[in-house]
């Protein structure tokens, strides 16, 4: 009979790329996991895994066993969520990942928050890009992501994936005191044409709402410098380098140099949700999880 277990530590393999990365996701040792892989392979009969360079991949067996085993591991995952709830406990391991400010702003103060409430659960935190996070809890990889969609462009959720919001998060214009817009109160984005932005790289959600936030004044945001980190971007914009665009959630504080404008026209705001799989909906952990990420929110 084949060993579930092992069967979600060939997943993790097949989704992270080594042995080493699966372990670590997984929270087992790299021992533990290719013990249970070389279990698997005695009960099939057949490799599953191949070396190829310094990593391995699977083989074809092992791709088609992943695959119909997907099932399979959904059902153990509603089977335990259900046990778990028939007891109430809220105990066992729970793998969390958000985007960086929510990291800062909102996870922190809830993991601890849940932990003292909650000796027996074990949190693992990790941070990623919200599109990133979504792949993560659809594939099993997550338990709990925390992501954010901006404005109303929503946020491609598979239909496994139940979402929760927790709130709904506003973004500033940063800039410094001496700017010509400073002390207006609030700007619409076609009075900021022109100006040198400190901006996310391509390709994030953060990058796409500034441009979007441009489309009805004809013209592109000036990208002067790029930084994935908003802490770098207030640094930036206080050494007289441009103007920026961040969020208030984790947002950390301004210097005596730096002030804000809020922004109309289009206002840019992003919905900040949870997402667990629909077979976790029973889970007490789930569920504390995400009435902790409500209770951080309000106090805020």
């Amino acid at each position: 009979m084949i060993d579930l277990a092992a069967l979600a530590s060939l997943r993790a393999v097949d989704h992270h790329g080594s042995v080493v990365a699966a372990a670590d996701a997984l929270g087992y040792t790299p021992s533990a996991v290719s013990q249970q892989v070389k279990r698997l392979e005695r009960q099939a009969g057949l490799d599953l895994l191949e070396r190829v360079g310094r990593g391995v991949v699977l083989t074809r067996a092992g791709r088609q066993l992943v695959s119909d085993g997907a099932a399979l591991l959904a059902e153990l995952e509603r089977i335990e969520a259900d046990l778990h709830a028939g007891s109430g406990a809220v105990v066992g391991r729970l793998r969390v990942t958000a985007f960086s400010t929510a990291v800062r702003g909102l996870v922190a103060p809830a993991a601890r928050a849940l932990l003292d409430a909650h000796p027996g659960l074990v949190l693992a935190l990790t941070e990623e890009e919200p599109w990133d996070t979504v792949d993560l809890v659809a594939r099993g990889q997550v338990d709990v992501g925390v992501a954010h969609s901006w404005g109303d462009v929503p946020l491609a959720v598979p239909e496994h994936v139940a979402t929760h919001e927790v709130g709904r998060d506003a973004a500033d214009v940063v800039l410094p005191v001496d700017h010509p817009l400073a002390g207006r109160g609030s700007v619409t984005a076609a009075a900021l044409v022109g100006e040198p932005w400190i901006a996310t790289p391509p390709g994030t959600i953060c990058r796409e709402w500034l441009e979007r936030m441009h489309d009805g004044t004809g013209a592109r945001p000036r990208i002067a410098h790029q930084s994935r980190e908003f802490d770098s971007h207030l640094a930036l914009v206080a050494a007289g380098l441009g103007i920026a665009l961040v969020p208030r959630l984790g947002r950390a504080a301004l210097g005596p140099g730096l002030t804000t404008l809020e922004v109309s026209d289009p206002e840019p705001t992003r919905s900040v949700l949870a997402l667990h799989r629909r077979t976790q909906g029973s889970s007490p952990a789930v569920a504390a999880t995400l009435a902790a990420l409500d209770a951080a929110w309000a106090a805020r």
